[in-house]
């Protein structure tokens, strides 16, 4: 049986990596300083949970096929340091998922918005029509029990290409190990400035991602992003790729259902919003180039609720609708908080969103944020100031944040009680709430504050 040790198993992704390993059959060991749920339970439930949390060089033997080497860890990991002193393999994660499907064809979503969404939504026409496939995705999605999943007999493999980078001592972004037989990009907004540190150099990514799909694979790109269309149509090292350029597809919004249009066919669906319409046309086109047709795809695709925390719905009311989102960058923002006064045009949008990542906290990034929230009426933001001390930051004032939004009304609390409790003083007949983080406002029990606010 073959031999595999994780360092840093409770990470989001690692975790769901053992799991997906021990379920092919593998022996799993791993190890970390601090997991917390939802993976310490998941992890106990499988038998992998460490004995003590720690680093212990003396799991490091020669019996190890393989380490793989989770972001968590740093780079003198004293397990990491016994491993390469003994010669082992180390992965990173997407280098293992390369190992582990590099004979199966890869569809790889990159992208600075939507990668799981998209993901989530080919996942779910394939797991509909019975195609088996193995995957990787950043979301615990509803019918899978794991984010990742390895075998022996899938023909495909479905991989979330995230753009950060791929372990301490791999300084390369994720989606470069990948290699993608079908490559989906569903747009560039900058992000990660602490990688990235400008623009350009967030950009060049993506271009060089494009040069790494497979000799005779597809590009399929949203040409409504600029950025992305001149990449996706100048980059000259390309020329044997087939491109597949998306926007937004014809459809309708009746009685709160939004209807994809395909010819005289109105297809009902359960997700809305302009961004949700190009990526599920994102989704029919890679799915199309594996032999999927469009017929089978609308199907299959009407009864796709979404991924976990993107456009979740968290209460529906006759006349009150509260929804979750992990938007967190500016262009995130502004896509869900359109997309949410699109499909209620006659209910008043208050939108609520937490400053929590790198980036969002950053004095310079900041600016980023002019108008992402317009399309709401009301419009609240929340950081905690702690936050920015704990990712040793420099300190941000209310006063920045509002000119950075440039909302003269906009609403700022950097304490979340002072926001819970600003939301239970308003009226909800005939309103929308949104609320917005990658994170969760300091513990707010959203579904407890549903029951409060309706």
């Amino acid at each position: 049986m073959s031999k595999i040790h994780l360092i840093a198993i409770g990470g989001s992704a690692m975790h769901n990596m053992a799991l997906a390993l021990h379920e092919k059959g593998f022996s799993v060991s791993g190890s970390d300083d601090e997991i917390n749920e939802p993976s310490r339970s998941r992890l106990a439930k499988a038998g992998l949970l460490p004995e003590q949390m720690g680093w212990f060089p003396e799991k490091i033997n020669s019996e190890l096929e393989a380490v793989i080497l989770g972001m968590h860890a740093r780079e003198d990991n004293p397990e990491l340091l016994r491993a390469k002193q003994l010669g082992l393999k180390v992965y990173s994660y997407p280098e293992y998922i390369y190992q582990a499907t590099q004979d199966k064809q890869r569809i790889v979503i990159g992208g600075s918005h939507g990668k799981t969404t998209i993901t989530a939504m080919i996942l779910h026409v394939m797991h509909t029509l019975g195609i088996e496939t193995d995957y990787l995705v950043g979301a615990q999605l509803e019918g899978f029990s794991t984010m990742v999943r390895f075998s022996k007999t899938a023909r495909y493999a479905i991989i979330e290409g995230d753009e950060y980078l791929a372990s301490p001592i791999d300084r390369r972004p994720k989606f470069h190990l990948y290699k993608p037989n079908i490559a989906i990009i569903s747009g560039i907004a900058w992000d990660h400035i602490n990688v990235f540190p400008t623009f350009d150099n967030y950009v060049e990514q993506f271009n060089t991602f494009i040069n790494l799909i497979e000799p005779n694979g597809h590009l399929v790109y949203c040409e409504t992003d600029s950025v992305l269309k001149q990449i996706a149509e100048n980059n000259a090292s390309i020329a044997n790729t087939n491109k597949h350029p998306y926007s937004v597809p014809p459809n309708k919004i009746e009685a709160g259902t939004t209807y994809l249009l395909a010819g005289e066919t109105a297809i009902p669906l359960l997700i809305f919003g302009n961004h949700n319409l190009m990526n599920l046309k994102a989704a029919q086109l890679a799915c199309a180039q594996i032999g999927i047709t469009p017929t089978h795809f609308y199907k299959a695709i009407q009864s796709f609720k979404g991924a976990a925390k993107r456009l979740e719905l968290v209460h529906k009311g006759n006349s009150f609708h509260f929804f979750k989102d992990f938007a967190h960058s500016p262009s995130k923002l502004k896509a869900t908080t359109q997309a949410v006064r699109q499909q209620f045009p006659n209910r008043y949008t208050i939108a609520c969103m937490e400053l929590h990542t790198f980036s969002s906290l950053n004095e310079t990034f900041l600016n980023e944020y002019e108008g992402a929230m317009d399309a709401a009426n009301e419009a609240i933001v929340y950081f905690n100031p702690h936050t920015i001390s704990h990712k040793k930051l420099k300190e941000i004032s209310v006063s920045q944040v509002m000119d950075a939004f440039k909302r003269s009304d906009l609403k700022v609390f950097t304490l979340s009680a002072d926001v819970v409790n600003y939301l239970k003083q308003q009226h909800w007949q005939d309103k929308v709430l949104l609320m917005m983080s990658s994170g969760n406002f300091d513990g707010i029990d959203f579904a407890q504050l549903a029951l409060e606010l309706h």
